[in-house]
């Protein structure tokens, strides 16, 4: 049986969403935006953009949907929600750090959360971080501390604080 993504994360943004969409399916392999609305004058009182702007781009990162919202200046990304982005090799980890953080906010970085030049927050970890976090508690406790130092994750320094 097919599955379908039944669950699509709706990313809100000024008036940014197709440069945010075309930057992050750039950084992204199997990545592609599959349509994009623009505004009409119906609901113009209401959203105040100009008639053929942008509204909303649907786009595709590895395979996951999204869409970005043109919705105006009132709502802001916070840190309450990132997208967590899974690497299972360290030069994979050092390219989505270096093009996620590529005019980011460097004082939002910490224990391998970034913000973008968007404002999204964004967790770029080691793969194997679940699993090093379900060992013993002394295992757990030595990878937690080796993380509390770090902005960019290093998956040998972790892996090295895990085995003891």
């Amino acid at each position: 049986m097919e599955r379908i993504q039944t669950i699509t994360p709706c990313l809100w943004f000024d008036t940014q969403g197709e440069e945010a969409a075309k930057f992050y399916v750039s950084v992204f392999p199997n990545s592609r935006i599959t349509q994009v609305t623009h505004f009409t004058e119906a609901g113009y009182e209401l959203h105040q953009e100009e008639p053929g702007s942008v509204m909303t781009v649907e786009f595709e990162l590895d395979g996951q949907a999204f869409t970005a919202l043109n919705g105006g200046p009132m709502f802001k990304f916070t840190e309450a929600v990132s997208l967590q982005v899974n690497c299972r090799k360290q030069d994979d980890l050092d390219h989505y750090w270096t093009r996620l953080s590529e005019d980011g906010n460097p004082e939002a970085q910490q224990c391998g959360w970034l913000k973008d030049r968007y404002g999204l927050s964004w967790q770029i970890v080691p793969a194997q971080m679940g699993e090093w976090m379900k060992g013993s508690p002394q295992q757990a406790g030595r990878v937690i501390n080796a993380m509390l130092k770090m902005k960019k994750l290093d998956i040998t320094a972790l892996q090295d604080a895990y085995d003891g």
